[in-house]
């Protein structure tokens, strides 16, 4: 992945205050971008223009939106409940309707790899939302990401609290770094509108006993994995590779190098 260059474009970022947005900020402004970052609350950050705006209400939107050639949208409310419906369908419409009035030329809309086949309530939102953004004013680009490895150790250390990991052995995924996820951004964002749907995962797919056991190991742990397979379709679907993709390019920041990274290396005491 080569660098890109802004050339002064102006781009808002949606969701600028979470994982993908702390990667996507710095890596914009270092490539020439100018960034304006939107948040629902007020955040105060010599090094970007925050601006208060929020997708659920529409309120502080076209301020959000005005004098931007491009909106990068990362803001979402995991759940799949109504709040979900009201962030990210309804707050993507109204994003899309405030940026066409603003003359935007590019809306560019982060999603997840698998949101067309995995039966997962919050899924169902963020396929609504490219669907409303396909439909919509302002010419349009999705990147659909597979998950990011501290999601994966999140979801570990949540579950083996207890004691063992439980998980279906057979599962797939194929974790990406955040920060080569916003490197994909930044290029998409310099070459303009696909108008369609780009995938975009990690360097490996992984077993989810594969991935745990090399979690354990980096974090010295003798948790077992309790193996427990996964009821219909959502199961079929996970140990069909639901959450991978086989297109390329890929990251290269591997599951082994978070870990070493996160957890310390083999020398660790």
């Amino acid at each position: 992945m080569g660098a890109v260059e802004g050339d002064g474009m102006r781009v808002l970022v949606t969701g600028a205050g979470g994982t993908l947005g702390r990667a996507v900020l710095p890596r914009l402004r270092t490539d020439g971008f100018t960034v304006r970052a939107m948040s629902r609350r007020p955040r105060h950050d010599p090094a970007a223009d925050w601006v208060v705006a929020d997708l659920g209400t529409g309120a502080g939107l076209a301020g959000a939106v005005a004098g931007m050639d491009a909106v990068l949208h990362l803001a979402s409310h995991a759940g799949g409940g109504a709040r979900t419906h009201r962030v990210d369908v309804l707050g993507t419409r109204r994003l899309a309707l405030a940026a066409a009035s603003a003359g935007v030329g590019h809306l560019l809309y982060v999603s997840i790899v698998g949101v067309d086949r995995v039966p997962v309530p919050y899924y169902r939102h963020k396929l609504a939302a490219e669907q409303v953004l396909a439909a919509g004013p302002v010419p349009w680009t999705v990147l659909r990401a597979t998950q990011f490895p501290a999601f994966l150790d999140r979801l570990l250390r949540a579950t083996s609290r207890l004691g063992p990991v439980p998980g279906d052995p057979a599962v797939l995924a194929q974790p990406v770094d955040p920060h080569e996820v916003a490197v994909r951004l930044a290029e998409r964002l310099g070459t303009g509108p696909l108008t369609g749907i780009e995938e975009y995962g990690g360097p490996q797919v992984l077993r989810f006993d594969e991935a745990v056991r090399a979690w354990r190991a980096a974090r010295r742990s003798r948790r077992p994995l309790l193996p427990v397979r996964l009821p219909g379709r959502l199961g079929r679907e996970l140990r069909a590779g639901g959450l991978t993709t086989s297109v390329t390019p890929t990251g290269r920041r591997t599951w082994a190098e978070y870990l070493a990274d996160t957890y310390g290396g083999p020398d660790r005491r």
